[in-house]
């Protein structure tokens, strides 16, 4: 039986974004299905969650591209610490912020691109929208 890797998720947005049709953009959502991938899509585009974080770009330091010390399929767990509503809630402001720095600078710079452009709530990438994610993960986001 052969081993499939998964993708990170900034690779999976990246062939996402690139693909000329709804189908293949679709297929590719489906094809790299991973709780990190649905994570973050949730994050982004679903319209009950609230990001406990202050706007803007925190001060990070990007993690080097060859030697990313873990990926998001071992983080998103932190995410609940994030959210409105969440374990965080009960954490002072800066204590979730440092949590979402060191999540940010612990995975490959893309992916914590990805991760700002979630908290922001802003389009992914050009091409994987709200519509397109529930298209592909019907139930996953309202």
């Amino acid at each position: 039986m052969a081993h499939t890797v998964t993708k990170r998720v900034h690779e999976v947005i990246d062939l996402v974004s690139k693909a000329k049709t709804k189908d293949e953009k679709i297929n590719i959502l489906k094809q790299n299905e991973s709780q990190a991938l649905k994570d973050v899509l949730v994050g982004a585009y679903h319209s009950n969650i609230e990001w406990n974080l202050p706007p803007g770009r925190p001060p990070f330091e990007a993690a080097e591209e060859r030697s990313v010390p873990t990926n998001l399929l071992k983080q998103t767990r932190k995410f609940n610490d994030l959210i409105k509503g969440g374990t965080g809630d009960n954490l002072p402001a800066f204590k979730r912020e440092r949590i979402f720095i060191r999540l940010i600078e612990m995975v490959h710079p893309d992916d914590a691109e990805l991760l700002l452009k979630m908290v922001a709530k802003k389009q992914l990438a050009k091409g994987v929208t709200k519509k397109l994610a529930q298209e592909a993960f019907p139930g996953l986001i309202l």
